[in-house]
């Protein structure tokens, strides 16, 4: 991992304007999970849909897993903590998520897929975040690939902060994804007690910080652990700066808004009533995936 002498000088950095918990509840075969960004969310944080968070040490939590089931219309990013998930899909892809790595799918026109641990005790931990596609990228073909921890490009600072770079852009360093049109930087930090980061953000991004270890403090606000801080938008910011008293660890997501209609069923994501009708009739004719 590469060090940095400098970070991002940010100029003015963003506040906080809501601080959320999320909504215990669970999903797939019943694995328990935190969504942090809910649907009510959708349209504040867009581009993105959906953050999940889960996180047990109980194997009665998690594994039984997520069996076939289908997307359509979007992109789904699974960042692995700990624990084994084995992938598979209606293409022919097939992988296994391991600690530190990330899986990135795009469901596209359609994609039936399962994600079922390879473990059967220990901390199964991880996000899995949902990214919305244009209106005219929703029906391209489903596309997936795994990115393993030692290929996610990283950098650490003067003050031993520690970060990777799943996609987008931090301080200099490019990210393992790039998506031209919703711009997404999603980055892991890892910060020791007493330091300070600092990264730059396009002021028309979307933007959020997950605290998943320890306490952060934006802007004189704290986010304590397992709380999701929404910054607010203005165009004389240029960055976040964030500060840990202690050590903490967060993600950090921004990305540019599509600004186009978002219709949810289940796990087809569309942009009318229409073509949510079209996904679930081709789903249950066998054409989707």
């Amino acid at each position: 991992m590469n060090q940095i002498t400098t970070l991002d000088a940010i100029v003015q950095s963003r506040t906080i304007e809501h601080i959320t918990a999320g909504v215990a509840t669970s999903d797939g075969a019943g694995v328990k999970l935190t969504r942090v960004l809910t649907q009510n969310l959708q349209h504040r944080l867009d581009p993105f849909l959906m953050l999940d968070n889960f996180h047990s040490n109980n194997p009665d939590d998690y594994i039984a897993g997520f069996p076939n089931h289908p997307h359509r219309g979007f992109e789904t990013i699974t960042f692995m903590i700990s624990g084994r998930m084995r992938h598979r899909d209606s293409a022919g892809h097939e992988g296994l998520l391991q600690n530190g790595g990330v899986q990135w799918m795009t469901a596209g026109s359609g994609i039936i897929h399962s994600e079922m641990p390879e473990q059967e005790d220990g901390v199964m931990e991880g996000f899995q975040l949902w990214l919305n596609l244009p209106s005219h990228s929703k029906m391209i073909p489903a596309w997936y690939r795994d990115i393993p921890k030692e290929d996610i490009p990283g950098y650490s600072t003067e003050l031993g902060v520690s970060v990777r770079v799943i996609s987008g852009t931090s301080n200099g360093v490019n990210g393992a994804m790039k998506r031209e049109e919703t711009e997404p930087i999603y980055i892991d930090i890892d910060m020791p007690a007493g330091s300070v980061f600092s990264t730059l953000i396009p002021p028309l991004h979307n933007a959020f910080v997950y605290t998943y270890r320890g306490v952060i403090e934006i802007k004189g606000r704290v986010v304590e652990e397992n709380r999701m801080a929404i910054l607010a938008n203005s165009p004389q910011t240029d960055g976040v700066i964030i500060n840990a008293h202690a050590s903490a660890k967060a993600i950090l997501i921004s990305g540019k808004p599509l600004h186009e209609p978002i219709v949810q069923h289940g796990p087809f994501v569309m942009n009318t009533k229409e073509e949510i009708f079209q996904a679930i009739k081709d789903f249950q004719e066998g054409r989707l995936g």
